[in-house]
Order: structure tokens, then C-alpha cells, then sequence
């Protein structure tokens, strides 16, 4: 099937692009990936607040340890000079430096699935790294995920679940995916449209709207299946809802301690609070917002994130997990949010929410005591069907939880949208 994939797709530049005849031969950088294409086919998706490279894995070698060179090759890293990407299509930003390997499931998949819904198809999420090259398969991107079962639905990859009658003369179906990094199952539930004797995923309806993202399209719901987990194998990864970390501060290695709530769901996430970030910088409660563009306190977050790595036994050098977000309640005369948050991903301060880190907060604001509950005060574990309303740089994202009486999370959920940005090949 990938060979006959491969020799459609030299077809379809030949006939298409006839310049692309006399380049074709020359474009092989290695003998080890002598048989992979270059270009390749791919899509440009947008899911969420994140935007990424989608690719069939038919298209890849079958050795997973010969995608490096490609990813890095596509996003056009590692950029160290400059942090811009500009050889590929990375943007120097860390949301838009991912990409998405979509293929039929494995035998590893169909093993976690239930005996009532199988898996139709799995992928595998890649952060690209800006400056040093580095790809972390680590974790999941919760943006990200929520376009897989359209793109495998776009590929022909798997037929999608019909499950209920949409607006006419729309179908509502559902994908079920499963996560290789986090070994977790995600259902994708989006808007179809019957086309002859196939089904066309809907993008463009105008029923809702995300921070973040400009206008309104159809909605795509993701659930994520026995979220806790995901890297540590526990919710709790230290079985304490909150502890303490020591660092030092620069330039005088002054200790400070600070509290954490370390919880591994859907993506592993350091949580600390606003009040103790300000204790440690010596800022009064009653200042100005924290600047978090500024450098002190981007190294004091990541030395936080750092120890709370070492806490849940985690890589503290990996940038991709576990990811560090600071909470507080929202102002008084905010009535559309329960809790505030500021969210780093990479280094740097997220223009809205990693969705994962969402998803890991909306399950910590009913684990009772973490810094997550006590910000909500308790509220969220009292009421089990209200949504968690996040309030982020750009605006307000809404999460929902299920645990059941024993305290396992059960599932997550929350709502995105996407877009399809380009078809075609790129080069590597």
C-alpha cells in the first residue's frame, strides 16, 4: 500500500507540476531514507489554538527512528541563529511547531480498547523543537487531537461511527483514536456529510466559537478516555494533592519554596499559585498583574517546572513535559470564569492554553485539596456536571470532568474547532 502510494504520488507531481520531472531523482539527502519521498504528502491542519503538519504513515518509513530527519526537515529545524524556522513551515512559536503521524491501529491499540467501542485509528504527536532540533514524543497535544479522526476520515484511513442525525443534512459521527505517546484513547465527534459513497467531515458551520481563534465553525468534541496517568502511570504521581518545592533564585541563589500541585492527566502539569509565585519574587498581593514575559520570572517558573519534574520522576530537561501553569481566582467582576490561568509551554507563556494543560486542570479542580480545588474552592467536586470555565490570555475555554464515587477520572472533555489549511506535498 505505501508503495503504491508513493509511486500516485510521483505520478500526481509529474503530471501536475512537469518541472518537477527533472528534480524528482536528485531530491534523495540519504541512503537511509533512499526510498521515502521528497516531497511527501501532508495536510496543514488547524485544531484548537494549534496548527500542525498531518501525515499518513504509509507515507513515512515503517522505522520510527528515521522520522526525525523529515520532522526536522518539514518545520525546518533546529534554528538556533535565529529561532524562526523560516527553512520550513514552523513559526518559531511552539504551537505551531507539531506534527501529527495519522495511521490504521496497531495491535497495541485494540488492545486497550473496550468491549463496546474499538479503536479506528491512532496516531502519534511530535513537538518539534525551535532552536535545538529536538523532537519530544513525550506527550499529546490536546489541540491537535482534535483533527485527527477528520484527517483520517479525509485520508480514508477509517470510516467513521454514525451515531445520531445533525443539522440537516448533517450526520454527527464519531472516531475513535488512541494517543501512542500517552497510550490513552481520545473520541473525536464531529459534523459529517454524506458524499456518493463516502463521508466528508464539516468544518465550516457557524455553530460555535473558541478563544483564540477568530469567527465561528462547527464543533468538534473531544473526550479523553482514562485520562490519569498519561506519563507517570498515577494521577497524584507523588500521591499527595499538594507539595513544596525549593529553588534558588538568581542572582544571589537566595531559597525560596513555593506549593505545587503535581497532577498527571491527559499530560502531566506543574500547578502553582499566583500567591506563591508573588511570595517568592517579593511581590505585594496588591501590585500590578505579574509580567510574565519578563526573564525572572520565566526562570523562576521553569526552575518550579524543573523540581516538580524531579517530584513526579520525570525528565526535568525535557521542556515538553511536564508543562507549568500558575493559578488564581478571577477578579470579582469576573462572572465568566471559576479559575485564571497562565500556562507555559516550551519557555514561553502560552497566548492561550495548552489544551492538555486545560483538560489536567479542569480534572485537578475536583481532586480535593490540590491548589486547583482550593482555587474554586471546592466548588467543582460539589457540583459533578458543571464545566470548569478557564480564564486565559485570550479569553475563556470551558472543561468538563467525570470522576466516578471511588475518585478515578473516567473521562475529559472539552470542545474545540479546526480547519483544513492546505493539501498538498512538502519538502523535507
Amino acid at each position: 500500500m505505501a508503495f503504491a502510494r508513493r509511486q500516485w504520488h510521483r505520478s500526481f507531481l509529474r503530471t501536475t507540476f512537469p518541472a518537477f520531472s527533472s528534480i524528482l531523482p536528485l531530491v534523495r539527502p540519504s541512503s537511509s531514507l533512499a526510498g521515502v519521498a521528497n516531497p511527501i504528502p501532508a495536510s496543514f491542519l488547524r485544531g484548537g489554538t494549534s496548527k500542525g503538519i498531518f501525515l499518513n504513515r504509509a507515507d513515512l518509513p515503517t522505522d520510527p527512528s528515521q522520522w526525525d530527519a523529515i520532522f526536522l526537515g518539514i518545520m525546518g529545524s533546529p534554528d538556533a541563529q535565529y529561532g524562526r524556522q523560516m527553512n520550513g513551515m514552523g513559526s518559531g512559536v511552539s504551537s505551531l511547531s507539531k506534527i501529527c503521524v495519522v495511521g490504521s491501529p496497531s495491535l497495541e491499540a485494540q488492545k486497550v480498547a473496550s468491549a463496546v467501542a474499538g479503536i479506528d485509528v491512532e496516531y502519534t504527536f511530535g513537538q518539534v523543537g525551535i532552536r535545538d532540533g529536538v523532537i519530544d514524543y513525550s506527550g499529546n497535544c490536546g489541540n491537535l487531537s482534535s483533527m485527527i479522526g477528520v484527517f483520517a476520515v479525509d485520508e480514508g484511513i477509517c470510516t467513521p461511527r454514525i451515531s445520531q442525525q445533525g443539522p440537516n443534512p448533517r450526520l454527527t459521527c464519531t472516531v475513535n483514536t488512541f494517543n501512542t505517546n500517552t497510550k490513552k484513547r481520545i473520541d473525536n465527534t464531529f459534523l459529517v456529510a454524506e458524499s456518493g459513497n463516502r463521508y466528508v467531515p464539516v468544518l465550516d458551520g457557524e455553530q460555535t466559537s473558541i478563544a483564540g481563534v477568530p469567527g465561528r465553525a462547527s464543533p468538534i468534541l473531544l473526550d479523553f478516555i482514562s485520562p490519569s496517568g498519561a506519563r507517570t502511570g498515577q494521577l497524584l504521581p507523588t500521591g499527595h494533592p499538594v507539595e513544596s518545592v525549593q529553588i534558588s533564585l538568581l542572582p544571589d541563589s537566595r531559597q525560596v519554596t513555593l506549593p505545587v500541585s503535581l497532577v498527571d492527566a491527559t499530560n502531566p502539569t506543574v500547578f502553582t499559585s499566583d500567591r506563591g509565585l508573588r511570595s517568592a519574587l517579593g511581590i505585594p498581593d496588591d501590585d500590578a498583574a505579574i509580567d510574565y514575559g519578563d526573564r525572572g520570572v520565566v526562570d523562576v517558573l521553569e526552575r518550579v517546572r524543573q523540581a516538580g519534574a524531579r517530584l513526579m520522576g520525570l525528565d526535568p530537561l525535557a521542556q515538553a513535559q511536564p508543562k507549568v501553569a500558575v493559578l488564581k481566582p478571577p477578579p470579582p467582576d469576573d462572572a465568566d470564569a471559576d479559575i485564571v490561568i497562565h500556562a507555559f509551554s516550551m519557555g514561553v507563556l502560552h497566548r492561550a492554553v495548552p489544551m492538555t494543560v486545560g483538560l489536567c486542570l479542569g480534572v485537578a479542580a475536583r481532586v480535593p485539596h490540590t491548589l486547583a480545588w482550593d482555587t474554586v474552592g471546592g466548588r467543582q467536586d460539589s457540583d459533578a456536571g458543571k464545566l470548569l470555565r478557564i480564564r486565559h490570555p485570550s479569553g475563556v475555554v470551558e472543561v468538563g470532568a467525570e470522576l466516578s464515587s471511588g475518585g478515578e477520572v473516567m473521562s475529559a472533555r472539552v470542545m474545540r474547532t479546526g480547519r483544513r489549511l492546505m493539501k498538498g506535498v512538502v519538502w523535507w
